[in-house]
């Protein structure tokens, strides 16, 4: 019972790190789109 409970705490856990990561991606991603784009002058 313990060892399925380390278990699934390890794999949130990692599911938590890869998450973050993922959305850190994103936002940077997403600011140099921001940042390299010409702005809308209309």
């Amino acid at each position: 019972m313990f060892k399925k409970l380390l278990f699934l705490v390890g794999i949130i856990g990692v599911a938590a790190v890869v998450a973050k990561k993922v959305k850190a991606s994103n936002d940077e991603r997403a600011l140099w789109h921001e940042a390299t784009t010409s702005p809308d002058l209309r």
